[in-house]
C-alpha cells in the first residue's frame, strides 16, 4: 500500500486518505480499532478496514507527527496488554502486518 507521502497523489486521493486517517482516530478513541504491537515491536491496526490504501505504518506516522492524545492512549494500551514496547527502528525498518497482527513481514 503507498504511503501518503508520494508526490503522484490526486487530490480525491489526498482528501480520501486524509479522511481514512481522521477516521482510525476516531475509531481508535471509541475503542472500535486498536493498536496491535508485534513481537519485534512494529504495530499494527486491527479493525481498522476502511483505509482507502493508506498503509498501517503510515497512519501510524501521521498520527505521531500530529501528536494524536487517542493514538498516545492506543500505544499505552497495547503497550501494556502486549507487555511489549513500540519500537521505533521496527516502525522505520518497515515492519508490517497485513491481518491485524497475525502475521508480520517487510515485504
Amino acid at each position: 500500500m503507498p504511503c501518503i507521502s508520494q508526490p503522484n497523489r490526486t487530490p480525491a486521493v489526498i482528501a480520501a486518505q486524509e479522511s481514512a486517517i481522521e477516521r482510525l482516530n476516531k475509531a481508535l478513541g471509541e475503542n472500535r480499532a486498536q493498536l496491535v504491537v508485534g513481537a519485534g515491536g512494529s504495530i499494527a491496526f486491527k479493525g481498522w478496514r476502511d483505509n482507502a490504501g493508506v498503509s498501517d505504518l503510515c497512519a501510524y506516522r501521521a498520527l505521531a507527527s500530529r501528536n494524536s492524545p487517542t493514538l498516545r492512549r492506543a500505544v499505552m494500551r497495547a503497550e501494556a496488554m502486549s507487555g511489549r514496547k513500540v519500537d521505533a527502528r521496527a516502525v522505520a525498518a518497515g515492519v508490517h502486518s497485513h491481518d491485524g497482527g497475525v502475521t508480520w513481514g517487510t515485504h
